[in-house]
């Protein structure tokens, strides 16, 4: 592979006391300087990123990896690649400004009309500690790189993407050419900022120091984090935990299930391990969006098998050591320190992340988004993020970030709705569960304008028996009751196009609601984002990409162009699917309409008096 391009990295800070020679000296000199603490205007922050803090604190970054932000103050190189899998070609996504946040603006156009995968994850130290796509090792196959826009998020308002990891995706870094990592027993510290929402039980998405080949060396040849559901059996709490992988174990504190470990379970969760490298190990972790750290262990580390270490000094982001690669996660950010950082350094680092604002994207990982209650529960697989076929479906507690919970409207014929690689399926008796996806008729489901989603194979509904508790989904004759009320996300079809908003993808107010081709998107065949619309019974909204369809100036004529609009619940912007194919907006009475003759790309919708028999008002959620 060639080597990556040459990138601006951050400068030591200089010396006060030869500030003022370098002042005098400026003329001359081509070196810039770099101020030491104070107001620092990229970031508003006095104490710059992670990796100033730390190296304020004597305890320097020697790897620093983000998708989403600068982690030093100075640095205003690339974060990482994306690679195009029509024709391989590569984009290095930069900064808005030196130390800002993604432009993740360029990855959108560079990437347009083709999936994306990330092939570099860019060392932000002068160690060029870069990550690559990992290889296969003795306890797991060759891994893919990313998706590069399946995990959609905000930081500090500006939009941004994190990778979304499942099972054989992982990244690493050979001490044959890492440059600054603990070996042996040297000292090191690290964190991450992870989801606690896409996790699994299995092993391991790790973060952290690892053996030079991808095999099992032996105990105390890791040194990683992990937040997972392992060891969950005995433990506190119903996890994630936050735990370190010392290889041949993952432990949630002295021991592999620790009492004191709470875990962390939140949308955005910072975890944080440091290693004496002789006795004695600690587990940080945190609300990555509020909050302080929480200390889940500092002590002895497990046993004589770990004192002391025997670290080989590699990098790993989402693998295990000997490349086990079932566990699954998300990444955001991490660093890796020379030395034991303090617990003062520790608590700067998790109020500058806190911070940055991380906010999850409505659609979440990966495409697709939540079918919901109108109370608000989400319709999500049993267990972890990792179901397999046959596993039961029910409604439950909303997380966010979490795959299993974000379902994608696809079309064989009708809305087949498949998370996780699966599909929504009737399986024995009444029960609904993921099936592997055939395009049977068990597995189609057509939503019905009372809110309703009925299975074509059976002509039931989908039902929450129960209502008030969690139980797995079942099959029902179709009643219209409270309990077959969904809110569900599909395309909106009209004379063999699709509802669409003008623009790709962006969805800024105003933007203009138009018809256009249904557009997929390469993986698992989703209806484009801006072509898939939230249908909302609580407030009778219709809405896409954060925004709902709104009449332009909330206006109630015949002729009004329909654009996205913030959502504040006003009449204007609820609608209503009638029995006719007709879609009524409630303030003004009147229907959604393509003016035309039959439906043109570009053309903008309106406002029209309802007539059904308009071939221009036509439309169908399916």
């Amino acid at each position: 592979m060639a080597a990556p391009p040459a990138r601006s990295r951050a400068r030591r800070p200089v010396p006060v006391l030869l500030f003022a020679i370098l002042l005098i000296l400026a003329a001359a000199s081509t070196v810039p300087a770099a101020g030491r603490a104070g107001a620092d205007p990229a970031r508003g922050r006095g104490h710059g990123g992670p990796c100033d803090i730390y190296a304020d604190a004597k305890t320097p970054c020697v790897a620093a990896f983000s998708t989403t932000r600068a982690l030093l103050r100075g640095y205003d190189g690339p974060l990482y690649q994306v690679q195009r899998s029509d024709n391989d070609a590569t984009h290095d996504v930069g900064l808005l400004s030196r130390g800002g946040y993604a432009d993740a603006a360029t990855q959108d156009a560079f990437c347009a009309g083709t999936t994306c995968t990330v092939s570099i994850v860019y060392d932000q130290t002068a160690r060029h500690n870069d990550l690559t796509v990992a290889g296969p090792g003795t306890a797991g196959p060759q891994n893919s790189g990313a998706v590069a826009d399946a995990l959609p998020v905000s930081i500090a308002g500006h939009r941004a993407y994190g990778l979304y990891q499942p099972k054989k995706t992982g990244y690493r870094r050979s001490s044959v050419v890492t440059t600054g990592t603990a070996r042996g027993a040297q000292p090191e510290s690290m964190y991450e900022v992870a989801s606690g929402t896409n996790v699994n039980d299995d092993c391991c998405s790790d973060f952290g120091n690892v053996e030079t080949r991808p095999e099992d060396t032996g105990e105390g040849h890791m040194d990683a984090v992990n937040i997972s559901y392992m060891n969950g059996a005995g433990a506190t709490g119903t996890g994630p935990w936050v735990q370190a992988d010392l290889e041949n174990g993952v432990f949630q504190g002295g021991t592999g299930t620790y009492r004191g470990n709470q875990g962390d379970a939140g949308k955005f969760v910072t975890a944080l391990l440091k290693n004496n490298g002789t006795d004695r190990f600690a587990l940080k972790g945190a609300d990555a969006q509020r909050g302080s750290l929480s200390t889940w262990y500092e002590g002895p580390l497990p046993s004589a098998r770990y004192t002391p270490m025997r670290l080989e000094g590699s990098i790993v982001l989402g693998t295990g050591g000997d490349n086990s690669n079932r566990g699954i996660g998300s990444f955001f950010e991490g660093v890796m320190t020379a030395g034991y950082s303090g617990a003062a350094a520790d608590a700067l680092v998790q109020a500058d992340i806190a911070a940055q604002h991380y906010q999850a994207d409505s659609t979440g990982p990966g495409t697709g988004a939540p079918i919901m209650t109108p109370e608000g529960r989400c319709l999500a697989a049993a267990g972890r993020d990792d179901a397999v076929a046959g596993t039961p479906v029910g409604a439950g507690t909303c997380h966010t970030m979490a795959a299993d919970e974000h379902w994608v409207a696809s079309d064989f014929g009708t809305a087949a709705f498949t998370a996780l690689g699966r599909c929504l399926a009737t399986g024995d008796a009444e029960d609904v569960v993921l099936a592997d996806c055939t395009g049977a008729a068990g597995q189609q489901w057509k939503p019905q304008p009372d809110g309703g989603v009925r299975n074509v194979g059976t002509g039931r509904c989908l039902t929450v028996p129960g209502h008030d508790r969690r139980p797995a989904l079942r099959l029902a004759a179709c009643r219209g009751e409270a309990s077959q009320r969904f809110i569900t996300t599909t395309p909106l079809h009209h004379g063999g196009k699709c509802v669409d908003v003008s623009g790709d993808d962006v969805g800024g107010n105003h933007a203009a609601v138009q018809v256009w081709d249904c557009r997929t998107l390469p993986l698992g065949g989703a209806a484009a984002r801006d072509q898939q619309w939230t249908r909302n019974l609580g407030d009778g909204s219709l809405r896409t990409l954060g925004r709902c369809m709104t009449p332009q100036g909330s206006g109630t004529a015949n002729g009004t162009g329909i654009e996205l609009g913030d959502c504040d619940a006003a009449p204007a912007q609820r609608w209503q699917q009638q029995a006719d194919g007709t879609v009524r907006n409630v303030a003004s009475g009147r229907c959604l309409s393509d003016p035309g003759a039959t439906p043109v790309n570009g053309t903008r919708l309106e406002l029209r008096d309802c007539d059904a028999t308009a071939p221009g008002q036509q439309f169908a959620f399916n």
